[in-house]
């Protein structure tokens, strides 16, 4: 299989500013970026509370990730953990974990801590999944 990345490097995030690759990044030193990942276009991350991107881990773009919910008041960093896959258009809520090689369906609203090795998907995130439902 052919490398994704021959060339990867460290984006430069500049606060509340598009990058070249057109995602943006409030509260930039609240994110910390693994090595590989994959963020895309006009995706915006908020870190305020802290937002944690493992290695190889790929986000769709037009996604959003709260750290800080102004609607309901919660807070709490977000956790992608290594090779995991958030589809377009999706939203991640404050405080969550995406586990090792879960993949998040387009369109999905996370609300709740996604497991290792998973298939979440739909709108609503009601957890279907390989082995079994879980929701």
């Amino acid at each position: 299989m052919k490398e994704r990345f021959e060339k990867w490097q460290y984006p430069e995030i500049e606060e509340g500013k598009l990058t070249r690759y057109n995602w943006m990044v409030q509260n930039k030193d609240g994110l910390k970026i693994g090595y590989k990942t994959d963020i895309g276009a006009f995706t915006y991350i908020n870190a305020k509370n802290g937002v944690v991107i493992e290695d190889f881990v790929q986000v769709g773009s037009h996604c959003s990730l709260y750290s800080i919910s102004t609607i309901d008041n919660k807070e709490g960093q977000i956790t992608l953990r290594k090779n995991c896959k958030i589809g377009s258009h999706s939203l991640v809520m404050p405080g969550i974990t995406i586990g090792e090689n879960s993949i998040i369906g387009a369109f999905s609203f996370v609300n709740r801590d996604v497991p290792e090795n998973p298939l979440p998907y739909n709108q609503t995130s009601s957890y279907k999944m390989a082995a079994g439902e879980w929701e």
